[in-house]
């Protein structure tokens, strides 16, 4: 019998992956954090091992470090779970010597199960040759697979009143905390709040939730990392994610609705640079755009165009950002179009003025990469889904 090591500290989701594994005829043994996960896979010695890199204690890299430094287990084929939007991180496991990484928001039990099978064969007798598709295909009951992901889904949605009650809960208190130490502590306890939703809707086959809520965990981890970017920004970016996570969690949860939308979006900005970290930021959720640098050709897109969301500067030559919102909202097809501010103009009279001009929200220069992408997976989201009846 074909021996896996599951390392993940959410209880939940590595029972899932064990439970699965172990119908299809695999040994598997389960470790919370990656000390313990190399403690066992020492007396365990498991074929393969499935590691999720954000893990408390010891990160997933320095898990796969100490793994290929051991000389019995140099060549132990590891699949990793990975957050899309930590790039470097996944970069850095790619280079500590991980076999395969899976993004932990869309990977499904099943896809999961495929992996093991090409990796390591079909549980049974060892095999000297890599398994085929053929042999996955052998091994999975597709009908049967569905109806687990189904059954995974009706208790996930269940559970969510009461996990929203505890995120907000968790932001309440973010929000009122009086000193870095407590407000550290607060981003910690909501990262790893997000870290196990992100990971449960996954399973669950709620892509939407999954998307969203990997974003937010990515930003929650930055802010923890680096506390000097916790500003009236970031927390107010993290208390929208919160509240549209609650509206997911009501309309966002029907089966065939799991696909990320299409997405068209402007950014007007007369600044290259500037310009070119806006569309990377929405480059990071495959979210696609056009962008401009002169507002008046803007204008005449929009004039010709529809659009999902639109990224202004303030401060451009020719027309502000708030002339050109105050003319975009005279269009027919861009009446309720979101319209998002950047600019380094970040004073309470300006947050005004892009209110009066038709503004949506405002984020100032210099922003996080991750703070731009969680505002723009909200209002491009939010503009897909149906009302309720």
């Amino acid at each position: 019998m074909k021996k896996i090591l599951i390392i993940e500290d959410d209880q939940i989701v590595a029972n899932v992956y064990r439970n699965k594994l172990n119908v299809e005829g695999y040994q598997t043994e389960i470790a919370a954090d990656g000390e313990t996960g190399l403690k066992i896979m020492r007396t365990f010695k498991p074929d393969l091992i499935v590691l999720d890199l954000m893990l408390p204690k010891m990160s997933g890299v320095d898990v796969i470090r100490s793994v290929r430094s051991e000389a019995d287990f140099s060549k132990l084929p590891i699949v990793v779970f990975s957050n899309t939007y930590l790039t470097n991180m996944i970069q850095q496991a790619w280079k500590a010597g991980a076999n395969k990484c899976l993004s932990k928001a869309s990977c499904s039990p099943g896809e999961i199960l495929d992996v093991v099978h090409n990796t390591i064969g079909p549980s049974g007798v060892m095999t000297s040759r890599p398994a085929t598709d053929g042999d996955a295909k052998k091994k999975i009951d597709p009908a049967a697979d569905i109806a687990f992901q189904a059954d995974l889904r009706k208790s996930f949605v269940e559970s969510l009143p009461l996990t929203l009650v505890t995120l907000r809960g968790g932001l309440q208190s973010l929000i009122k905390a009086e000193d870095e130490v407590n407000r550290l502590k607060n981003i910690y306890e909501l990262y790893r709040r997000i870290h196990a939703l992100n990971g449960n809707a996954a399973i669950a086959g709620l892509l939407t939730i999954a998307q969203m809520s990997a974003a937010l965990e990515a930003l929650l981890k930055e802010l923890y990392e680096k506390p000097k970017n916790i500003t009236p920004s970031t927390l107010r970016t993290i208390a929208a994610a919160v509240d549209f996570l609650g509206v997911l969690f009501e309309r966002g949860i029907q089966p065939d609705k799991q696909e990320m939308p299409p997405s068209n979006i402007l950014v007007v900005d007369d600044e290259a640079i500037s310009r070119r970290a806006v569309v990377y930021a929405l480059e990071k959720a495959q979210l696609q755009s056009v962008n401009v640098e002169d507002p008046n050709a803007a204008y005449k897109l929009l004039s010709e165009n529809p659009f999902d969301l639109i990224f202004l500067d303030v401060d451009m030559p020719g027309m502000t950002g708030f002339e050109l919102c105050t003319k975009l909202r005279t269009l027919p097809a861009h009446k309720k179009t979101p319209v998002v501010f950047v600019t380094v103009l970040s004073d309470f009279d300006n947050r005004t003025s892009s209110m009066m001009a038709g503004g949506n929200d405002f984020i100032a220069k210099p922003f996080l990469f991750i703070e731009l992408t969680v505002k723009a997976l909200i209002y491009v989201l939010r503009g897909k889904l149906q009302p309720l009846k």
